[in-house]
């Protein structure tokens, strides 16, 4: 028989479990506005909101090309509304994620996917000289005087908008790497 104080039983283990802080250099509320990063973070969603507009109001002549354009345009104006809200409403400090790495991860990939989607929309601008069938005895092109007019906006917003993830991007690496150091 084992003597009281040595058990066979390991001890009960600790019923509350250990969550690392959040690692946060943002500041949460409407303080997050007043800096460069939350500054972009609305103009992303800004020229987002124009570069959504500008593609639904045309007829939308290649559905592959403006329908890339469209969901990368509303999936990161959804995204960057709800990377925003997670600051202005506090629930950074609350969750235990290194927000640097989170913030240089989305705006990074997101920049891709919006430059890409930036080139799509000016490839289809481009394209605007081309009949739209080629069979046909009337010659009708791809996009009328006012759809390409309103491609040409939605192109050169769609750049606005990726230099603007790109310089978020920028602004979370210095960040990440200023708080690893």
């Amino acid at each position: 028989m084992l003597p009281r104080a040595a058990s066979s039983m390991p001890p009960p283990p600790n019923p509350s479990p250990y969550f690392p802080p959040a690692r946060v250099t943002l500041p949460s509320g409407l303080e997050i506005l007043r800096t460069f990063s939350g500054a972009v973070i609305f103009l992303e969603i800004l020229f987002g909101t124009i570069v959504w507009i500008l593609v639904a109001s045309t007829q939308v002549p290649l559905p592959l090309l403006q329908g890339w354009v469209m969901f990368v345009a509303v999936t990161a104006w959804f995204l960057s509304i709800v990377f925003l809200s997670v600051f202005l409403f506090g629930y950074a400090n609350r969750i235990a994620v290194n927000w640097n790495q989170a913030d240089f991860i989305f705006h990074g990939a997101t920049f891709v996917f919006y430059f890409g989607a930036f080139l799509l929309q000016a490839a289809t601008t481009s394209l605007h000289h081309f009949p739209r069938k080629f069979n046909s005895t009337v010659q009708e092109r791809i996009l009328t005087g006012h759809e390409y007019n309103i491609s040409i906006a939605a192109s050169i917003f769609a750049f606005a908008t990726a230099v603007c993830y790109g310089f978020s991007t920028a602004l979370a690496l210095r960040r990440w790497r200023l708080n690893n150091s």
